[in-house]
């Protein structure tokens, strides 16, 4: 199959949506970004949101924000809170909010997946704010785990990819297990350079 160029924008790529969580002016905000993500192994998201944006101010004035992650049935509250202004609605309203011991900012119980994060550092680009936040705290609910550990088809996480919202669907492997019967007929030298940390 021969490969065509498509436009430059981010969102091509399949991407959870995530409900952010901050205090602002003392008070529960929450709003909706696709720009959220792991950027290395240690316990450290990063998020990305605009400058100008109600909740930004808060982050930075606390140095606390939630990722909630909300499953397929919360797509129309999800959608929403994106669509409109902490400014001037009460997102908060729409959900359970509680609190977690180790720091201040709101979290959705009826989210299946909650982080609380501490930002560690910040930086600026093209009118966003892109906050590295240390997670403190990860919760969920039984209902979500399998054998002690969250399990993705029962939180079904809601997917974004261009301007669609997407369902999870089934697991089609597992994590440096699928590969390893290709690794096993390769040479030394190059198993390392597929992946060091499988012999760590």
């Amino acid at each position: 199959m021969n490969k065509i160029s498509v436009k430059n924008y981010p969102m091509v790529n399949p991407t959870p949506v995530v409900i952010l969580g901050a205090e602002v002016e003392g008070k529960p905000n929450f709003t909706t970004i696709g720009a959220f993500g792991v950027v290395c192994l240690e316990p450290i998201f990063y998020i990305s949101v605009k400058s100008t944006h109600h909740i930004t101010k808060g982050i930075k004035e606390s140095g606390f924000f939630s990722i909630n992650l909300p499953s397929v049935d919360m797509v129309q509250k999800t959608d929403y809170c994106g669509m409109v202004s902490g400014k001037s609605v009460d997102k908060a309203s729409l959900f359970t909010t509680f609190y977690d011991e180790h720091g201040n900012a709101p979290l959705i119980k009826e989210a299946p997946m909650n982080y609380l994060c501490k930002v560690v550092q910040n930086t600026t680009i093209c009118g966003f704010d892109v906050f590295f936040g240390e997670i403190l705290s990860t919760l969920t609910g039984e209902d979500y785990l399998t054998e002690n550990k969250p399990d993705p088809l029962k939180i079904d996480p809601l997917l974004l990819m261009g301007y669609q919202y997407y369902s999870l669907g089934s697991a089609v492997g597992g994590i440096f297990k699928e590969g390893l019967s290709l690794k096993n007929n390769q040479p030394t030298s190059i198993n390392d350079e597929i992946n060091p940390h499988l012999n760590s």
